[in-house]
């Protein structure tokens, strides 16, 4: 079956043309209290300190039918993902929309996220928000920050591995930014260059013990063969996500967090390797987000071919207010449009 524009199809995200240029956690610590009846009376007895988890169980059967929702009647079978693996408590997915504004404070050209000041960003991300709520109000949506973390760079740096890894001070600001709507969660993305995930993760950990912090990879940037970023389009293998995800899973065990939603950028085939060879754990919930730009129909054939076509768990779709709309009919996609795709996403990001 031929691929409408097949060549349009494969597209660099803006993030390419930024390159160059210039919560409180459901877990909490509190004090036990134990009533002793003693002679007829009772005495309050403080303990050590217990852990309360607030976090309710998953309700498998609304999870099984919110994932049927989903697949909008797609009758081929490949959704619902055909899966035992259940979200431990806490989960986002499928029971709320992730909407999210993505970008970088240093650069205005990489998203709406650094392009505008803050209570401006918070404006326009508040009225998508409602706009959603509107179209799918069975839905709730969870409201997020993705931010760019480590950028593929246009210049070697200190170790030439082509990477700008932002200063934690830059990241503390997102996070307070994300403060300033109640219940915010905050993505950091990571754009590899010639460095590896397994090197980049630790850089960021600490931001990943934190119940709302969760995570983003850019195969895009991910220049396994030496290519300098921005040259030609880099890569994943199934391997390199499950290294990320058991990452994750062990980070949630150890530090009794929620599930961890794990976002994984897409747009051709090349991008991600073996899919079929993803695994899927309780701790983390993955979404296979598109990624490319260009017309509704582009778009649509692009998510049709690449996310839809090789089923894992979730999917994503990214809307760009500029590039979208560099050609005819010069729009970007309406929420009622994606609520049509099958499946529906479930995580939008608009850049």
């Amino acid at each position: 079956m031929k691929i409408p524009h097949l060549a349009g199809i494969v597209l660099i995200s803006t993030a390419t043309l930024g390159l160059f240029s210039s919560c409180a956690s459901d877990a909490k610590k509190v004090k036990a209290q134990t009533k002793v009846t003693a002679s007829g009376d009772t005495v309050a007895v403080e303990t050590e300190e217990a852990e309360e988890n607030n976090m309710q169980p998953v309700d498998t059967a609304k999870y099984n039918a919110l994932m049927l929702k989903l697949a909008n009647g797609d009758t081929t079978g490949k959704w619902p993902v055909k899966s035992k693996v259940y979200p431990l408590a806490g989960a986002i997915l499928p029971f709320k929309r992730i909407v999210v504004y993505y970008g970088n404070l240093h650069s205005k050209k990489m998203g709406a996220l650094g392009e505008y000041a803050p209570k401006e960003m918070w404006r326009k991300l508040n009225a998508e928000i409602k706009h959603w709520e509107k179209v799918d109000p069975s839905t709730p949506v969870q409201a997020g920050l993705h931010y760019i973390a480590a950028v593929a760079s246009g210049t070697p740096g200190r170790d030439g591995k082509y990477i700008n890894r932002m200063a934690n001070s830059q990241i503390d600001s997102v996070l307070a930014i994300a403060k300033m709507r109640p219940n915010t969660i905050v993505f950091l993305d990571l754009q590899v260059a010639l460095s590896n995930i397994k090197a980049e993760l630790p850089h960021i950990e600490k931001y990943l013990q934190l119940p709302y912090v969760h995570l983003g990879i850019d195969p895009e940037f991910s220049m396994k063969d030496g290519s300098l970023p921005g040259r030609k389009i880099g890569t994943y293998d199934a391997a390199d996500i499950n290294y990320v995800s058991q990452y994750l899973a062990d980070l949630t065990k150890k530090h009794n967090l929620p599930p961890k939603v794990f976002v994984i950028h897409r747009f051709t085939r090349k991008m991600v390797t073996n899919s079929q060879n993803i695994k899927l754990r309780p701790e983390v919930q993955i979404v296979m987000h598109m990624d490319g730009w260009g017309e509704p129909e582009l778009k649509k054939g692009t998510y049709r071919h690449f996310i839809y076509s090789e089923p894992v768990q979730f999917t994503g779709f990214k809307l760009f207010y500029k590039n979208d709309l560099k050609k005819a009919p010069n729009r970007l996609m309406t929420p009622e449009e994606l609520m049509k795709l099958k499946p529906v996403p479930i995580y939008i990001q608009y850049q």
